[in-house]
């Protein structure tokens, strides 16, 4: 297979790497018709485990029907080829498909059932034997959440502890006067860990997005929400939500507020954060600012050490963000033209250009995304420019004779994922290096809309775009970064070039870049061409111990979706 062949290309192109990587792709094999989606879960000596999401007919009418989520557990052996398939249909019967989930040894599928007359959804698992894919045992009850009205919504998240020892769940029901959150610990066999923990704040649900929940080492509780208030809009009795400020607070295991970390630091107003527990150490909170409370660039980024039992800072370091560090970002719709779009879809990216609204520099949209543990006792954390919004195309066609005029709406979602930021932490806490990789990639989507996915809230579980973003893996030294990028970028490493957009990812060139732990260093190398392969979507790739794993997905006009599965190892010279 042509996939095979190119890996050893790869390897003589990549000798110049500090840490070689080798590329293994398996068979291209055929999505299932109505799939959804598919993403690697999990990889042991035994072979490779992937979820493929689908929808299955839940019940009949005489005109229609309904569907529920379900999935398809595949397993692929060590060459990458298929070893089984299960569906697990019959056993989802009349429940709804949650998720997959591994912990330690033991492989689970979560699933949902609603019972109507009490208005409660029950949550139940079910553990799989990971040789046959085939459930051992019975649906288990593991959680309820009751409705008190039927306009009720239960949110809830499955998750690991910071030590990923046990299971932790979140819950929540949206539409009640306020906020609530259940949490709940599990052991590997999914028995009980004390008694859930209920907690509540007094802010109007409307104005207070949960953002992140921190289950800590030492039992603590730490929910990070981002609060709005309500502001005057250009119209009488207009009223629109604006962010004001992020609010963090610490709780004991019995869910008494034990206390709230200051977010407005030294005049800073926090517009991302992310917090993070060190290993059996202290807690970690990085965090974008500007100067201004309403200010819609970034001007500098701090960093705070906290203490997990008690909640007070340690200590704090800041640094200044010079926008001179950003790259020039490239006009989508001035750059060469691709020899096979039409005239349409040139008219669309131009009209894209006027529509974007992604403000200067360091904009709002600069999210965490990735955080490593270096081995001196430091972190390394990785941020992008995230962007995301809809847009509706509105299209008539004029009737002839005896054909009446249409009206055809068309829903879309553009995501725009831009430079990655990457610097150290050191062990007392101070800021070393920082470095930018420039980046633009913009993927757009003919769909329904969907909303809150600028910030997305912690219970949000959206799993678009597919081809933008990037992968990362912590080697010896050095942090790998996988992304998908335009051909004419292949030399930019450094701010300050004009950046090509990547637009098109099946002509795309999959790139790595190694920066290094000690000094942040980079190097960077085309990996493979989207060309040759089935377009690779870095943003979903998994790490298992010293690999990552990587899912390369072409969609079909006419024809099923062809699916393909990559396997990245990394070796020391």
């Amino acid at each position: 297979m042509k996939c095979k062949m190119l890996a050893a290309a790869i390897l003589f192109s990549l000798s110049a790497f500090a840490q070689k990587p080798k590329l293994t792709w398996g068979d291209e094999f055929k999505l299932k018709k109505g799939s959804t989606d598919l993403e690697v879960i999990y990889a042991d000596k035994s072979g490779v485990y992937l979820q493929e999401g689908h929808l299955a007919v839940k019940s009949y009418f005489v005109i229609g029907g309904t569907v529920r989520s379900s999935a398809t557990l595949v397993k692929l052996d060590k060459n990458l080829m298929e070893l089984y398939r299960n569906d697990f249909n019959k056993e989802l019967k009349g429940k709804e498909f949650e998720q997959f989930f591994v912990i330690q040894d033991r492989l689970y599928v979560f699933a949902t059932d609603y019972d109507k007359k009490e208005a409660r959804i029950d949550l139940y698992a079910a553990e799989l034997d990971k040789n046959s894919g085939e459930m051992t045992g019975s649906w288990n009850l593991v959680s309820g959440f009751t409705k008190d009205s039927k306009k009720d919504e239960v949110n809830f998240k499955i998750d690991f502890s910071a030590d990923s020892t046990h299971i932790i769940i979140i819950s929540t029901i949206a539409g009640r006067e306020k906020n609530e959150y259940t949490v709940s610990e599990f052991d590997k066999a999914l028995k009980p860990i004390g008694k859930p923990v209920k907690i509540s704040n007094e802010f109007d649900p409307k104005t207070f997005q949960l953002q992140d929940v921190l289950f800590t080492n030492n039992r603590k509780i730490i929910l990070v929400g981002r609060v709005y208030e309500y502001q005057e809009g250009k119209k009488k009795k207009e009223k629109f939500l604006e962010f004001a400020n992020y609010n963090i607070r610490l709780y004991d295991e019995k869910g008494n507020q034990q206390k709230e970390i200051n977010t407005n630091i030294n005049g800073r107003w926090l517009n991302s954060t992310r917090l993070v527990q060190e290993k059996n150490n202290d807690l970690v909170l990085a965090a974008f600012y500007s100067n201004t409370k309403k200010g819609r660039t970034t001007d500098g980024m701090l960093v705070q050490r906290i203490n997990p039992v008690t909640g007070d800072v340690i200590s704090t370091s800041e640094k200044n963000i010079d926008y001179s560090m950003l790259g020039s970002e490239g006009d989508a719709a001035n750059d060469e033209a691709d020899e096979n779009e039409t005239k349409a879809e040139r008219k669309e990216r131009e009209s894209l250009e006027k529509m974007k609204d992604e403000g200067e520099a360091f904009s709002r949209y600069m999210r965490f995304q990735r955080i490593f543990y270096t081995p001196d006792n430091g972190l390394v954390m990785v941020a992008e420019k995230v962007h995301a919004y809809s847009y509706i195309r509105q299209t008539t066609r004029g009737g002839t004779g005896t054909t009446p005029m249409q009206t055809t709406m068309t829903y879309y979602t553009v995501y725009e994922y831009g430079d990655l930021l990457l610097f150290k932490v050191d062990a007392g806490g101070n800021i070393g290096w920082l470095r930018v990789l420039p980046k633009a990639q913009r993927e757009m989507i003919q769909e329904r809309m969907y909303s809150g996915f600028v910030y997305a809230g912690y219970f949000d579980a959206v799993n678009r775009p597919f081809y933008s973003g990037f992968g990362a893996m912590q080697t010896e030294n050095s942090i790998q970064l996988l992304f998908n990028d335009n051909p004419k970028n292949a030399t930019i490493t450094q701010p300050g070039s004009k950046v090509k957009m990547a637009t098109n990812f099946g002509k795309s060139h999959c790139f790595i870049a190694e920066f290094s732990l000690a000094d942040g260093r980079v190097e960077r190398r085309m990996l493979f061409s989207n060309s040759d392969t089935p377009t690779s979507m870095p943003r979903m790739a998994s790490v298992m111990g010293r690999d990552m794993y990587l899912v390369g997905r072409d969609d079909r006009v006419f024809g099923k979706t062809k699916i393909a599965v990559a396997k990245i190892s990394w070796t020391v010279k």
